[in-house]
């Protein structure tokens, strides 16, 4: 480990040389199977030839301008966007923290433009949205927030997947703006919440006038088998965030809004100086494209469903297993016991997973993953989580 990094990870005690598809490989030659794809974010696998010869190709032409000009890649990005949502404007940025942060300043302003002193947003308990200030202030989990206070203000909480809360919250809260939700939770352990849910965010926030601003920074670009995971509930968002998947692992962060919130930013009111760079945009082109042209969406369903399935065969009966959910190739195993050390168990086993919410396995494997290496995948895990739970 280097003495000249800032502790900030606790990382595991091993570095990749290179990847093909799913697979990653060490210094040493060994071979590992990655159902973790960089937190959701290597869509395309590693190495994806078609990426790599459309970013070499840019780079060549030209890597960064300003977004004092035009940047014709990135306009081209945001029809792109736009078609896919329904939504009608798009600001590029560099994370799902910075979108998110560009959501929350959207909220916050449309609020002051209504006359609306200190605008309030209500967020979810166990949410995750960032590690900025204030996207850290809107997290639900006081583990990202111990020692940086004071918070920033303005947030309102409630269960996630109670629309009923949010409801009454609206006798009670003059100044709600805007409701902010995952529309299934990542790092608050892969959950999914009933049928109906976003419809009824959806119907509150239309009663109310509120903004609803979902966080898809984990959930979009086909991760659940849909471009965008609202696309399963039949309603469209006023703000909709995107990161990890949109680039293929070059960074690039997208807040995407339509009506009123889509016009609520002006020229001074935000801005980003690498945000929507030519090179950034046209990994987030090429990926689109190539999802589309190799039916990933429907693999991340199909996929998704049968890794679901099998795990639920071979761990039947297994005293420890709470629950096995997911959507697409976005799956949580809830045990009943704190789990991290099935991270290094499994990387003993040259498979890569993730535990979250110390007793949920988390698996986001590329969207290129095939039935073949999904196999793989349930039958070490399955063994692994066995033997854990002994």
């Amino acid at each position: 480990m280097s003495d000249y990094l800032m502790q900030t990870y606790g990382r595991q005690p091993l570095a990749f040389t290179h990847g093909q598809g799913v697979w990653l490989y060490d210094g040493d030659g060994g071979k590992y199977l990655d159902a973790l794809a960089g937190v959701a974010v290597n869509g395309l696998g590693h190495a994806h030839p078609r990426l790599a010869r459309a970013l070499c190709e840019q780079a060549g032409r030209l890597i960064h301008t300003s977004n004092i000009y035009r940047i014709p890649e990135q306009e081209l990005l945001a029809e792109r966007l736009c078609t896919l949502s329904g939504l009608s404007r798009a600001f590029f940025c560099n994370s799902g923290a910075e979108a998110n942060e560009a959501a929350i300043k959207i909220a916050r302003l449309h609020g002051h433009n209504r006359g609306v002193e200190n605008p309030a947003i209500v967020v979810m308990e166990k949410s995750f949205h960032g590690r900025t200030m204030a996207t850290l202030s809107a997290t639900g989990n006081r583990k990202v927030q111990a020692g940086f206070e004071p918070l920033v203000t303005g947030f309102v909480r409630v269960p996630f997947g109670d629309a009923e809360a949010v409801e009454m919250l609206a006798g009670h809260h003059k100044n709600i703006v805007a409701v902010l939700v995952e529309p299934y939770q990542g790092e608050g352990g892969v959950q999914i919440p009933e049928a109906g849910y976003l419809a009824e965010l959806r119907r509150v926030c239309d009663a109310q006038g509120w903004l609803l601003m979902l966080d898809e920074v984990q959930t979009g670009i086909g991760r659940t088998g849909a471009w965008f995971a609202f696309q399963h509930a039949g309603i469209l968002p006023d703000v909709m965030t995107l990161a990890k998947g949109l680039g293929s692992g070059v960074p690039i962060g997208a807040c995407l809004a339509r009506g009123v919130a889509a016009e609520t930013l002006t020229p001074g009111k935000h801005g980003s100086t690498f945000g929507g760079g030519p090179l950034a945009c046209v990994a987030a082109l090429t990926t689109l494209a190539v999802m589309e042209d190799d039916g990933l969406l429907a693999n991340a369903a199909e996929l998704g469903a049968f890794i679901r399935q099998d795990l639920s065969e071979r761990l039947a009966g297994l005293e420890g297993v709470k629950d096995i959910r997911g959507q697409g190739l976005m799956v949580g195993i809830e045990l009943d016991r704190p789990c991290a050390e099935l991270v290094s168990r499994a990387l003993a086993e040259k498979l890569l997973i993730n535990v979250t919410a110390d007793n949920v396995v988390r698996l986001l494997p590329p969207l290129v993953m095939g039935r073949e290496e999904a196999s793989l995948l349930t039958e070490r895990l399955a063994g692994l989580i066995r033997a854990f739970l002994g």
